[in-house]
């Protein structure tokens, strides 16, 4: 039972991660660097190491329950520096 709400909860933890990826590096950096706007970095940075750090350690988590190769789980991992990374694992591995 925990498994199965660990998993969809999960889920929500890709979805929001690689939200808050495409907000800091299309939004709130572009924001800072080209109108001198810096507090959207500073909230959004914020939510996505957050995020970030849920990511990575419901991933490894889940890596044995899920039964996940080596190989498998580097490519999840990397998945969350890449934009729109977060939304391939989702689909890939997380059916």
């Amino acid at each position: 039972m925990i498994f199965l709400s660990m998993k969809n909860f999960f889920k929500h933890i890709v979805f929001w991660e690689g939200i808050s990826l495409l907000v800091l590096l299309f939004i709130a950096m572009p924001l800072k660097y080209l109108m001198d706007m810096p507090l959207g970095v500073k909230v959004v940075g914020m939510a996505h190491g957050v995020l970030f750090i849920a990511y990575i350690l419901i991933a490894t988590y889940l890596k044995p329950k899920l039964q996940w190769n080596l190989s498998t789980f580097v490519i999840i991992v990397l998945a969350s520096f890449v934009p729109f990374g977060t939304f391939y694992v989702e689909r890939k591995y997380l059916k």
